[in-house]
């Protein structure tokens, strides 16, 4: 199966995702509330309904450019967040970014590309932050089950740090503490910096 535009758009349209708990992620709302800049140039791939970029805009974020390949939860989020500048709303593949970031957000994008992209994710992640960036977010934590059909795809710390420590520095990975009570004992925290 190929997990491109029209199969995202046609999951949007027919189907309520399994991980979107319709508030921002209480691990991101944490880490969010201790950063000390509001200028950051900051990424949200694959952000679905994007409850992240909501929190942050409502915050006083204003440089958050918020990606999906798919325009239907662009949409979603932009009848929630009139306000939001269309320009940072970008419907195209996270592969095809060119910009760079100071601060990355992962929130389950990478649990629904297949397992076979990771290592590109890996490498895109570091290619579209700036020396000293982060990437920051949380990654489901149990197995992946090759007879899983997904998204979502799971997975282990120690398959994580495979693609990760080749290219960035490990600040913290770690099980959440706070997870939304769907997640609790489901997810990792992570804050990697661009070696």
């Amino acid at each position: 199966m190929k997990f491109n535009k029209d199969y995202w758009s046609a999951f949007y349209l027919h189907e309520k995702p399994p991980w979107d708990m319709r508030c921002v992620s209480p691990p991101l709302k944490a880490y969010f509330d201790q950063l000390p800049r509001k200028d950051l140039m900051i990424l949200i791939p694959g952000a679905g309904n994007a409850w992240e970029a909501e929190y942050l805009w409502q915050q006083g974020f204003k440089n958050v450019f918020v990606v999906d390949i798919s325009p239907l939860p662009l949409q979603n989020f932009k009848s929630r967040v009139p306000d939001f500048p269309d320009e940072q709303l970008l419907n195209i593949d996270f592969f095809e970014l060119k910009s760079q970031y100071d601060l990355i957000v992962e929130q389950v994008f990478f649990c629904a590309l297949h397992p076979s992209q990771r290592t590109a994710y890996a490498q895109k992640m570091h290619e579209l932050l700036k020396p000293g960036g982060k990437l920051a977010g949380v990654l489901y934590d149990f197995p992946l089950d090759p007879g899983n059909p997904g998204p979502p795809f799971g997975g282990s710390l120690e398959e994580y740090l495979t693609y990760f420590k080749p290219l960035f520095k490990i600040k913290t990975f770690e099980r959440c503490y706070n997870s939304h009570p769907r997640r609790q004992g489901r997810e990792l925290f992570m804050i990697l910096i661009k070696a």
